[in-house]
């Protein structure tokens, strides 16, 4: 309890997370007299860095940054547009696709949601929609960033869950495209039942075939990626440097990048690599420390206690990270929670894919749901809009994601379908 306390207080007076952990964890000592793991902290702190898997991280972190800085949105986009723009709501089934494709590459649901929401929102406002409607379609589509590999969240999964990074990225395309399909769903019901959707503009066919042409190009990055991870010609982490190599070239094709740019865009995948390891490590020590003192054991019997199935389980566990993911960050929530979590996930014969993919999706969720929800605060800045009518708009498209969530979670197949495929 006591650990609880100096966590949450140290979090909400406006410690950096790293810190609170680590605090924690040294209260969780000094209160069950483990004085005598003091000194092999900054040896565990140091040694859950030394795991190959951590290299995806600032790869793909540098592919987003690139394509993001060459204007991969904007090229997305307009092939959307041809490809969906002339239906009736043509231009929020664009979103929904531009999210799509994007996730792919971008990975981050939280900077899918800014970017999207800074192109999007205005421009579907400028046709007519509703302006609630577009910050919620923006929202919720963004939430398919972590879920359709490559994914930052299945990275990071692998890692604390020490399980394969391959099976993750593909067990992921089949429930994300799951909850495209949806989401397109309450678009097409919205534009049935509710107070309409403007129609869509048709584009000439010559220019039609150039904006394909030019906005496809991008996709050979997750083609590459996907492709040579289930062809077993690639690591996850070759992948992520092939891919680097890729998005840097088209940058300089495309003219959007510069030699110049090449600093700040490296000092920003750096940045963000240094904040998401330390989180591993700082979230390392806790959990030995609370391996030391037998509390994986505790979770295991109090779960086992509650419920024997496997998919009540999954129910509690998609509860509790929802939760959780209203008020911390997405990345957060799986480094501490997964770990506690394994030995019941083996205990109960969940299979840890199926299972890395539901916490997957249950943890995003949090980043659409007040009191916190990031993803809500951006989407409220861009289109100048409240907390509460944008919510009310976004309460169908979340129905929506948890009723395809509990589908995954009661159908392992949907999960590990594609990965035992690919493996055999």
């Amino acid at each position: 309890m006591i650990t609880l306390i100096v966590f949450f207080g140290l979090l909400f007076a406006g410690l950096p997370i790293v810190g609170a952990i680590l605090a924690g964890a040294l209260a969780f000592m000094a209160t069950n007299d483990l004085a005598v793991l003091y000194d092999s902290v900054p040896i565990q702190f140091y040694g859950a860095l030394e795991i190959n898997s951590l290299l995806a991280i600032p790869l793909f972190l540098l592919v987003g940054e690139i394509m993001n800085k060459a204007g991969l949105t904007q090229r997305l986009i307009a092939v959307a547009e041809v490809l969906v723009g002339n239906l009736k709501g043509g231009l929020a089934y664009a979103n929904l696709f531009t999210n799509a494709m994007a996730a792919s590459i971008l990975g981050s649901a939280v900077a899918q949601i800014g970017v999207m929401s800074k192109v999007m929102i205005p421009a579907m406002e400028r046709m007519g929609y509703n302006r609630a409607f577009s910050g919620a379609v923006t929202v919720t589509s963004g939430l398919l960033g972590p879920i359709i590999p490559p994914s930052m969240l299945m990275i990071i999964y692998g890692v604390v869950a020490v399980q394969p990074i391959a099976p993750l990225f593909i067990a992921g395309i089949v429930p994300g495209l799951l909850i495209v399909a949806a989401l397109a769903l309450v678009i097409f019901l919205h534009g049935v039942f509710g107070p309409g959707l403007p129609a869509g503009a048709k584009s000439e066919r010559a220019n039609s075939i150039k904006v394909l042409l030019e906005g496809l190009v991008p996709a050979v990055i997750p083609v590459v990626v996907i492709a040579g991870i289930m062809l077993g010609v690639m690591t996850p982490t070759e992948s992520g440097a092939v891919a680097a190599i890729i998005a840097l070239a088209l940058g300089f094709v495309y003219r959007e990048i510069q030699v110049r740019d090449l600093g700040p865009i490296l000092l920003g995948v750096a940045t963000n690599t240094a904040t998401i390891t330390g989180l591993i490590a700082a979230a390392s020590v806790l959990s030995w420390v609370l391996a030391f003192q037998g509390v994986p054991d505790l979770v295991v019997e109090t779960m086992q206690d509650l419920t024997q199935s496997p998919f009540v389980f999954l129910l509690l566990v998609m509860l509790m990270l929802m939760v959780l993911g209203m008020f911390l960050e997405s990345i957060s929530v799986l480094i501490v929670v997964v770990p506690l979590l394994m030995p019941v996930v083996n205990t109960l014969g969940i299979d840890p894919i199926h299972f890395g993919v539901v916490c997957t999706v249950a943890t995003v969720i949090g980043l659409v749901t007040p009191p916190v929800g990031p993803g809500l605060y951006i989407a409220m800045v861009q289109a100048n809009i409240r907390m509460g009518p944008l919510f009310k708009a976004t309460v169908p498209f979340l129905l929506a994601v948890l009723l395809t969530l509990v589908l995954i979670a009661a159908v392992p197949e949907l999960s590990t379908w594609l990965p035992a495929l690919t493996a055999g």
